[in-house]
């Protein structure tokens, strides 16, 4: 049974590189489209959510191709700073925090509470950043946990 479950982390581990990297160019080439096709200016926080983005679709791509098994320990720590801004946002966003705790406007430009998008009367494009973000977050959760599991098993026998 225990041979079993490490044969289905071995298994789960060689897609969840392919999941980040999908999650992470889906939002590099979303991002791209909502600024440059649909013209809406990013606002502060947006750009910060993209400094936060961009690495993990370049590190994932060259973790890829090395196969590089602990690149997750280069992921997580932008994925989860990428998520608590995009929560904020998305807090700032529903009015449940004031935009006076922070300037949040780049030349005046754009307001971070300023909601650009507005799909089915919640997805917001902070909303989708945070639930990208919390999804890269979780792969890179169950790589360290699945990278743990074997190696301990490992070094049991």
């Amino acid at each position: 049974m225990k041979e079993k479950v490490l044969q289905q982390c071995k298994k789960i581990d060689e897609y969840l590189p392919f999941g980040i990297w999908t999650i992470s160019t889906l939002s590099v080439f979303g991002s791209l489209y909502f600024s440059e096709i649909m013209h809406l200016a990013p606002c502060k926080l947006c750009w910060w959510q993209r400094i936060c983005m961009y690495p993990i679709a370049v590190i994932m791509s060259v973790a890829i191709l090395k196969k590089d098994k602990k690149a997750f320990m280069y992921v997580l720590p932008l994925s989860v700073f990428g998520s608590l801004l995009a929560f904020y946002h998305t807090l700032l966003q529903a009015g449940i925090i004031k935009e006076t705790l922070i300037s949040c406007t780049i030349d005046g430009a754009v307001s971070c509470a300023n909601k650009q998008i507005n799909w089915f009367g919640f997805m917001t494009i902070p909303f989708m950043s945070m639930v990208a973000f919390l999804g890269i977050t979780a792969f890179c959760g169950i790589w360290y946990y699945n990278q743990k599991t074997t190696s301990t098993k490992a070094t049991k026998k």
